[in-house]
């Protein structure tokens, strides 16, 4: 029988093995080097981009702050200017009623009464004078209670001196002024006007 040597046939084909083993291994390891790699540039442009995105929603959220405290500012002017009108309205519809005030405290002032000095704080009345007697003082707290313009007359202090003979009584009276209602107020001052 003849012999035949197979061992450098097995031997070549275990180092074509080998060698396809390691190209097939390098192959696999570059393959997954740059799978790595592309992921890495991917997720790195991805976290670029969100960043870009966050630095452009702060500055608009920097410029939308900015229009926001203007609005505010706008708004406590706003606030301010409509206070100040409603102060101008009040004024202008309270502007009649001083007149009927004055012509209301002419009109109930019986004679032998003076007054030295009146002041008003919203609604209450302070009307402080002479009178010739206490009983015109009386006279003047009726003439007070019945008038369309005031109310609730309330004597502080009555006090009787003598001057050049005479006995005069120096008193302070305390009050309020009657609510109008606006249509009141308001014909009022039309009638005025026209």
């Amino acid at each position: 029988m003849a012999h035949i040597n197979l061992l450098p046939w097995r031997e070549e084909l275990n180092k074509q093995k080998q060698r396809e083993f390691a190209f097939a291994a390098g192959g696999g390891a570059v393959v997954a080097a740059l799978v790595v790699l592309l992921a890495h540039v991917h997720f790195e442009s991805n976290i670029q981009n969100q960043n870009q995105r966050n630095e452009f929603l702060q500055s608009e959220i920097a410029v939308l702050n900015k229009r926001i405290g203007r609005i505010q500012e706008l708004e406590k002017m706003k606030d301010n200017l409509l206070a100040r009108m409603n102060v101008i309205q009040e004024l202008q519809s309270s502007r009649p009623e001083s007149v009927h005030l004055m012509d209301e405290l002419v009109r109930t002032m019986p004679e032998g009464v003076y007054l030295k000095s009146f002041t008003q704080k919203t609604r209450n009345l302070v009307l402080t004078g002479i009178a010739q007697s206490n009983a015109r003082v009386s006279d003047y707290m009726r003439n007070i209670d019945g008038s369309e313009w005031f109310a609730g007359p309330r004597l502080d202090l009555i006090k009787t001196t003598e001057s050049n003979r005479r006995r005069i009584a120096n008193f302070t009276l305390r009050g309020s002024q009657k609510a109008r209602k606006k249509s009141e107020s308001e014909a009022d001052g039309k009638g005025e006007a026209g």
